[in-house]
């Protein structure tokens, strides 16, 4: 089953400095139909204004992961971590017992990001912050593990859930595969470009809901850059 879930169905709001799209129920929009896939909790289309940005929050049990699009974001915690996640690259917030966090885009351009929200497999446990560059070329044709909970990918940053993070850049024409499997649910987005699952058409920034599929297909109709979220 393969359900699409265009960009302009999306909730949202837009607070001037953030402009936001909702995948699922988040803040003010609450969709019953819409709220999680799976594990997956949230998946917000962010634009962030140049200078602007989430001050200090807290949150617990959670897994956060932001892909970053356009632009770079600077993250700060109550842990001492700081550091700044450009485009193309991941960063991964476990908030476990509890952090508060601050996110703020201190470019002169606007930042854009996908930020994932993951129910974690247990909680509790110490709060953690980390981030890591993807390069696109080494996702070239092929789908590359950014982020996952299970110990055989090392490359990826580590995440305290039954779930991965994947993606790939594919060419116009090109084709990937991702052994998904009947019991997960996949969650993908075009971040750039358009492609097709199953002759079904997905344009940049819709949402598809997979669910019953042994082998995931998707082909690029134009240049694309491509995020999936493998969850229980």
């Amino acid at each position: 089953m393969i359900d699409i879930r265009p960009f302009a169905s999306l909730g949202g709001e837009s607070h001037g400095w953030l402009d936001a799209k909702h995948h699922f129920s988040f803040a003010n929009y609450h969709d019953p139909k819409r709220v999680h896939w799976g594990d997956l909790r949230v998946w917000n289309d962010d634009t962030i204004a140049p200078k602007s940005g989430f001050p200090p929050h807290p949150h617990r049990d959670m897994e956060i992961i932001t892909y970053v699009r356009e632009g770079a974001i600077t993250h700060q915690d109550n842990l001492g971590n700081k550091g700044r996640t450009e485009a193309g690259d991941v960063q991964v917030m476990s908030a476990g017992t509890g952090v508060a966090h601050s996110e703020y885009n201190m470019e002169d351009v606007a930042t854009r990001i996908f930020q994932i929200w993951i129910i974690p497999t247990e909680t509790g446990g110490a709060p953690s912050w980390g981030a890591k560059p993807f390069p696109k070329g080494d996702r070239a044709g092929q789908f590359v593990v950014l982020a996952s909970g299970f110990a055989d990918d090392n490359d990826a940053l580590p995440i305290r859930t039954n779930a991965r993070v994947v993606g790939a850049t594919l060419k116009a024409g090109e084709t990937a595969e991702y052994p998904l499997g009947h019991d997960r649910r996949g969650y993908l987005v075009p971040a750039t470009g358009a492609v097709t699952i199953e002759d079904q058409r997905v344009n940049a920034r819709d949402g598809a809901a997979i669910s019953d599929v042994d082998v995931l297909r998707i082909t690029a109709i134009e240049d694309s850059e491509i995020v999936l979220v493998d969850a229980a």
